[in-house]
């Protein structure tokens, strides 16, 4: 009996501490942090990062290793540590709101406040604010300087009070203002002396990689002063006048790792019609100036130097990269607007589509093609040309072969294939001569040293090398499961990806579904490195150097883990000498690619869960001891959150399905829960994911829905070809009928909610079921037939792909399968659709036309059916503005509510917003009337 009532008190205090919690409201956003820019120190001693608070303002934190904080400063971020880990430098900005008060005012954009510089001693525990800059830089590989430009001369006087840049006092120097056309005054402070040397009017400067040189290009101090390139030795204080010209511009500034050696690219014209072209410029550590190498008269005929390839040497410094081009075409600037044909022509045959030619133009009219200057030899190499556009360099530029590309031959045919070929050469670098030529290949890259060309063809589902001394041509994992063992589309499978190549070209580390495992690039050999597959546990590498080239498999090797059963993420060890395999930490946790300091074995990483943030961790490589460090969220505590869990069931064909089911933390299963179904493809995968409250740009949040009491199914979709529509239901309808007979969901209050793919699939199901209570679509395609024939704007591509061979998973053209498309089309259907809609879709949307969303919505008014449509000016696929993701989230959370809640109807829903109030009144008041239409 005292059991008894032990235990009903434990209920009642627990049910008590849960009703005191809050429930998430749409406000709360605003009070929730994200971390932003984490780092590590180098020596492992430190991390940084930002607290992101309501996707406005950032609070800047330094930490040591042990968790301390070091440095807490508001609006701080984009953190960086100096490479002696003494000092952390970061950015200062104002406060968005009081900026956003200033815009009301009608401040003027130049007298907005500006970025400020931080620049703390992690010693000394000191700070100093500089400020307004543009710009800093920081050296990569080595220590004591930092440098940047100001915003505001004058301001940055007034605040430092001393090292001030003094403007000219002859009279017949004339003044330049500071800004975009002149450049900036760039301030290159010593961090131990803390001497400051200034210079005026910089339009664009870098530190060398590893040697300790400044380059700068400036416009000059007066008007009446050249432009020039400089280079300041860091050691010496000497600095070196590289090149200089009236009124020339500069771009390109690129140093080779150890700086003694910078090219440019100098453009002196001073029309608009390109009379003199530009010109390349070397110069290297002993010389006073810079050594012109290339200008028009010895360039190949027809091209000139670009100022728009980029210019870097191979990391031996043997080489110097830089980019050829057409001229540009010069426009007839005689004719009047009323003169010119403004007419797009396009033809059936060409092999891009019009509408990707002209997103394309601006890049095609700036394409450069990489073109090698022997430093040796002194010649000019070209390697790429019009015909063979794309260009990959070998380890690192030093190879003596390089890989060419062009796909233009197969353009037209992956316009329905969604697949490319390629025509490939390799180039010798040393002469520009073709080695070898592959013609109609699968995408193919160089390995680490150049050795082999590699790649997976899906059309043989095979991973393939190309030895490039001999040619030989071999098929690694022929006849063998290294594709994807779930494809579902009407295409050939893709691979599962590889680790990369082990060094000196011995080896690559290829991934099966479960495991990694070590091929030979010549016999196909192979050794299995892990045992997954008994297990159902995925294996994959973790790269923890940025910069490696090749895997060092005589070190342990750094591995995620993540098993298909019990969906638990961790990390494992490799190691190549025992070919063990050790577990290191796991759970029910989601875990992140770690960042591991540059000179320790120290690193950070994060996990998170449904309930749990992803806060920063700091550990060594073994994880023993791993410490917490941020603690983003603490509020989340006092918030009514949720619980996720797996969910199985048996679609209406016979197979096994798993989803998502999320309930409130307070879940009572004597009650009666509205539900909300909300799907995409597969997610199950994807349960330990943290899902923090926020505006979303097209979906439910989930922890925002639970707190208020919904119970929200996530269920994964398994498909077949030709049939989509009818595969969701199969998987989704069963799902959802096994979980109401449960007894804790109102049956009659089930509300289902997607976007773009799944959009489609809601506007499908609500054509064959009046299960759900009301629905929101987000960019739907109700009507494939047109949509087949539509364009993806952001890309200019056909849809026809789409249907024929990926997601949509039609399989074939609307002549080949006109049935298909019909029965797959809501459209058709629509008068049978007695579920109250919310439609969003945008005018800018580059995925998906929104004429589909047009075509469903008036189709639903013609019908008198309940339907509202919600189109954000200007916005892509998704809204992206922080408003009106704001907007969409009330108002989906309004209209679920009314239906599923009896709540009362905002005014939006029963007299819309006209335009004469748009942007002025929303129309969230609710009316009070629970009629549901």
């Amino acid at each position: 009996m005292l059991k008894r009532i032990s235990l009903l008190l434990m209920v009642f205090v627990q049910t008590l501490f849960h009703a005191q919690k809050k429930t998430l409201d749409h406000n709360d956003y605003k009070i929730w942090n994200t971390i932003k820019n984490e780092a590590i120190a180098p020596d492992g001693s430190h991390t940084l990062y930002s607290l992101e608070r309501g996707e406005k303002d950032h609070f800047f934190k330094v930490q040591d290793a042990k968790g301390n904080f070091i440095l807490e400063y508001d609006r701080g971020q984009k953190g960086q540590f100096m490479y002696d880990s003494k000092y952390a430098v970061f950015t200062i900005k104002a406060w968005k709101d009081s900026v956003m008060a200033m815009k009301k005012r009608k401040v003027k954009k130049d007298k907005l406040p500006k970025d400020s510089l931080g620049i703390f001693n992690l010693k000394t525990k000191s700070l100093v604010k500089i400020g307004p800059i543009k710009s800093y830089k920081i050296p990569d590989k080595w220590s004591g300087t930092v440098a940047y430009q100001l915003e505001d001369i004058k301001k940055e006087e007034k605040e430092e009070g001393k090292d001030s840049v003094t403007e000219p006092k002859k009279k017949k120097d004339k003044p330049k203002k500071v800004g975009k056309k002149n450049g900036y005054h760039l301030v290159v402070l010593n961090l131990e002396t803390q001497q400051k040397d200034t210079v005026k009017f910089v339009t664009d400067y870098l530190f060398a990689k590893k040697g300790k040189w400044l380059a700068y290009a400036s416009t000059g101090a007066t008007k009446d002063s050249d432009a020039g390139v400089f280079v300041h030795n860091l050691k010496t204080g000497e600095t070196k006048t590289l090149h200089q010209s009236p009124k020339a511009k500069y771009f390109k500034l690129g140093f080779s790792e150890s700086g003694k050696n910078l090219g440019f690219i100098v453009d002196a014209d001073t029309t608009k019609v390109q009379v003199r072209p530009n010109e390349l410029y070397l110069w290297q550590e002993g010389n006073q100036v810079a050594q012109k190498l290339m200008d028009n008269t010895r360039t190949p005929s027809n091209y000139v130097v670009s100022k728009y390839g980029k210019v870097h040497f191979s990391e031996d410094e043997s080489k110097l990269y830089f980019g050829l081009a057409r001229p540009p075409i010069a426009k007839d600037t005689s004719l009047l607007d009323e003169e010119i044909v403004n007419v797009e022509v396009w033809t059936y045959d060409e092999p891009k589509l019009y509408t990707v030619q002209e997103l394309q133009l601006k890049n095609d009219s700036i394409r450069s093609f990489v073109t090698a200057f022997d430093l040796n030899t002194k010649k000019m190499v070209p390697i790429a040309d019009e015909t063979h556009m794309d260009t990959e360099l070998g380890d690192k530029g030093n190879a003596n072969r390089a890989l060419v590309r062009t796909s233009m031959p197969y353009e037209l045919a992956s316009q329905w294939t969604a697949r490319r070929y390629y025509d490939y050469k390799v180039v010798n670098t040393a002469t520009g001569k073709t080695q070898q030529e592959f013609k109609k290949v699968p995408r193919m890259e160089l390995s680490p040293k150049a050795n082999y060309g590699y790649g997976y063809s899906r059309v043989d589902s095979t991973w393939f090398t190309y030895n490039l001394s001999s040619g030989k041509h071999t098929l690694l994992t022929k006849d063998q499961v290294f594709y994807s063992e779930e494809n579902d589309y009407p295409n050939y499978p893709f691979p599962y990806g590889m680790a990369g190549w082990t060094k000196e070209d011995k080896h690559l580390l290829i991934y099966d579904r479960y495991d990694i495992w070590k091929i030979h690039p010549e016999t196909g050999a192979k050794v299995k490195l892990t045992n997954g597959r008994t297990s159902k546990t995925v294996y994959r590498y973790l790269d923890l150097d940025e910069e490696e080239e090749a895997i060092d498999f005589t070190q342990p090797l750094l591995l995620s883990t993540f098993n298909e059963l019990t969906k638990d993420g961790g990390y494992a060890t490799y190691n190549p000498k025992a070919n063990r395999v050790t577990p290191l930490i796991s759970g029910p946790y989601s875990y992140s690619e770690p960042q591991k300091a540059l000179l320790a074995n120290t690193l950070i990483f994060t996990r998170q869960s449904f309930g749990e943030f992803p806060d920063l961790r700091i550990s060594d490589l073994n994880f023993k001891k791993p410490i917490k460090l941020s603690n983003a969220n603490p509020q989340q505590k006092d918030y009514n959150w949720g619980t996720i869990e797996l969910m199985d069931w048996i679609s209406l064909d016979g197979k096994k399905l798993q989803g998502l089911l999320v309930k409130p933390e307070n879940f009572d299963p004597a009650k009666k829960y509205p539900l909300l179904v909300n799907f995409y493809e597969k997610s199950s995968d994807r349960i330990h994911r943290h899902r923090h409250p926020r505006a979303e740009r097209s979906s439910l949040n989930y922890s925002f829905y639970t707190s208020r009491g919904y119970v929200i199914f996530n269920p994964d979709v398994e498909y077949r070809i030709g049939y989509p529509g009818e595969s969701a239901y199969n998987c989704v309808i069963p799902g959802v009928t096994s979980l109401a007979e449960k007894g804790y969901i109102d049956k009659d209050n089930i509300g289902v909610q997607g976007h773009s793919w799944g959009g489609y699939q809601i506007a499908y199901l609500v054509t064959k079921t009046d299960i759900f209570k009301a629905a929101e679509s987000g960019a739907p395609v109700p009507n494939m037939i047109s949509a087949y024939g539509g364009i993806r704007w952001w890309t200019g591509l056909s849809r026809q792909f789409q249907y024929e061979h990926t997601q949509s998973r039609i399989g074939g053209t609307p002549w080949e399968y006109p049935a298909r498309y019909v029965e797959n089309s809501p459209i058709f259907n629509v008068d049978k659709i007695n579920t109250p809609l919310l439609i969003m879709h945008n005018d800018a949307d580059g995925h998906v036309p929104w004429y589909q969303g047009i075509e469903f919505f008036v189709s639903l008014r013609r019908l008198g059916k309940p339907s509202w449509f919600l189109n954000y000016n200007g916005e892509p696929h998704w809204p992206l503005k922080l408003q009106n993701r704001t907007d969409f989230s009330i108002r989906m959370a309004q209209f679920f509510d009314h239906y599923l809640k009896d709540e009362g109807k905002p005014s939006w829903m029963e007299r819309g917003v006209p335009p004469l109030e748009k942007g002025i009144q929303q129309g969230y008041e609710l009316l009070g009337d629970t009629d549901k239409d």
